[in-house]
Order: structure tokens, then C-alpha cells, then sequence
């Protein structure tokens, strides 16, 4: 991964889907600075085992033929992950849109990568200078600098 030339004010988010953080450079492009400026938590997400009630049901196939199949399982911890990213989504947007930011660098996992490239607005996605498919969530946030800025 080459260095990213970070402008001050310009953002990064760093999301999965059950955290985001949301960090500004206060420093220069030459000596980055990232800062928290809002953290967004998912809401407790037990793994779908937990969540569900029921086995998956059966269908049957029609004219009288006795097949029969299972029918898969919803997974409930995959879509709360997909409404989480749904929700950063839309709080990035806020902040981009008041703040005026014209750069963004945004670092996730691939999966949460494909939910904000569905879910974010195309005038935000037009801001966006990199995107880092990693997992930086659990470090501490002068790590993430010391990965995304090299």
C-alpha cells in the first residue's frame, strides 16, 4: 500500500459491522494528526444461533413427488451487520455534508466495503481518495494513522 497524502480536515473512517470511528487529520499532509470525532456502536449483536427460535423449515415440491429440501437458516447477526453499515453510511454523509470535507479515506472490511459502496450518496463517494480492506476497528487509533499514512 503506497502513502496516502492526507489534507488536514480531511476524514477517515474506520468501520466493521458493529463499530465506527470516525477520525479528522488536524495535522498537515506532511505530518498527519488523526483525532476521533465520533465513535457509532452498533447495538449488541449476539451470533444468529442466539437469535433465532426456530430450525430452518422445509419445502416440499409439488405434484406429489415427496421431495423434500431444508430451507436455509436466516442468518440475523449478518443483516444487523448490513443495517450497522447502513447507519455509519448515513452518519458519514452527515459529517462529510456539514463539514465540507473534501477528502475521504475510508478502511473496512471487504464486506462492510461493498455495503457503504451500495449505501453511500454519490457526492460523498466522489470525495473518497482510498479505500483500505482492512479491519482496523480493535487498534488504537495512532496505529491506524501509522497504517493508512505509512
Amino acid at each position: 500500500m503506497s502513502k496516502i497524502a492526507l489534507p488536514h480536515d480531511a476524514f477517515v473512517f474506520v468501520g466493521d459491522g458493529r463499530k465506527a470511528l470516525f477520525l479528522r487529520n488536524e495535522g498537515d499532509e506532511k505530518f498527519a494528526n488523526l483525532v476521533t470525532e465520533r465513535v457509532l456502536n452498533g447495538e449488541e449483536n449476539p451470533p444468529t444461533h442466539e437469535q433465532g427460535s426456530d430450525r430452518p423449515g422445509r419445502a416440499y415440491t409439488s405434484a406429489g413427488l415427496g421431495a423434500r429440501s431444508s430451507v436455509e437458516m436466516t442468518d440475523w447477526h449478518e443483516i444487523e451487520e448490513h443495517r450497522f453499515a447502513q447507519r455509519a453510511a448515513e452518519a458519514l454523509e452527515v459529517l462529510v455534508r456539514e463539514r465540507g470535507t473534501r477528502v475521504l479515506v475510508i478502511a473496512a472490511p471487504a464486506r462492510t466495503l461493498a455495503d457503504l459502496r451500495r449505501t453511500l450518496h454519490a457526492d460523498v463517494k466522489s470525495k473518497v481518495i482510498a479505500e483500505i480492506d482492512k479491519d482496523f476497528t480493535k487498534i488504537p487509533v495512532w496505529e491506524i494513522e501509522k497504517h493508512i499514512l505509512g
